[in-house]
């Protein structure tokens, strides 16, 4: 470990300034990522935060996305091209913020497509053992060029709170997400975070924690990444 001798932290507090830490030695950007359900409020927070502390965003690919109506439309058939499409796309993103001489803070994380999403599916039946395994391997494959987040942040929902959130940003492909396939993912982000063991972890729960709305509430959220990342060197 880098010694502390002539460590200081750049406040975060002006807007559009890069976080980082500073050594004799080299700058030490990092990568911030949040985790969670659908509709638990990933991109919200993203914004809300890289706005607060100056940091870049990577979204997760939504909007430009040629599977995702598709697959709400008929899960069996297009589960595996959506996953695989999402693997793809947060492994370049995760390449990228390695190169990215910035700070930035990533909505959604390459693990949530390996541990939750793509096992739900095959439990579920929507994925063959064939595909799963492919897709599986492939994920193995390309976790051996890449590096955990600095700072995981999870965001735990129940899910009425899901349902809430989701109604009210009306996306039109959401409609038919069905309250059980809800359920066995946060059943999986729980077994999976109950485990993290790859960095910082940081778990807000997002039923008593209304960041959207309250100052107050985003404050404390931002206090405790101000506690994390403070203890990363």
């Amino acid at each position: 470990m880098k010694s502390f001798l002539g460590l200081f932290f750049q406040s975060p507090l002006i807007s559009g300034q890069n976080v980082y830490f500073r050594t004799s030695q080299k700058n030490h950007y990092m990568h911030i990522a949040i985790a969670g359900n659908i509709g638990s409020g990933k991109t919200t927070l993203t914004t809300l935060l890289s706005k607060h502390y100056g940091w870049d965003t990577h979204f997760e690919d939504v909007e430009q996305n040629p599977y995702l109506n598709d697959f709400y439309n008929d899960m069996q058939r297009w589960s595996f091209n959506l996953q695989v499409y999402y693997l793809n796309s947060r492994f370049t993103q995760v390449q990228d913020i390695k190169e990215n001489n910035s700070t930035v803070i990533q909505d959604r994380t390459i693990y949530e497509d390996a541990y939750i999403f793509a096992p739900n599916l095959h439990s579920m039946g929507l994925m063959t053992t064939r595909d799963f395994e492919n897709y599986f391997s492939l994920f193995n494959l390309m976790e051996t060029f890449i590096s955990a987040p600095d700072l995981l942040i999870y965001l735990r929902a129940s899910i009425p709170t899901l349902v809430d959130h989701i109604s009210s940003r009306g996306r039109d492909y959401e409609e038919s997400i069905r309250i059980d396939y809800l359920k066995r993912l946060n059943e999986r982000y729980e077994a999976w975070i109950s485990t993290y063991d790859k960095g910082k972890l940081l778990i807000i729960d997002v039923d008593s924690n209304n960041f959207k709305e309250d100052a107050e509430d985003l404050g404390k959220i931002i206090q405790g990444i101000d506690a994390e990342i403070n203890g990363l060197f």
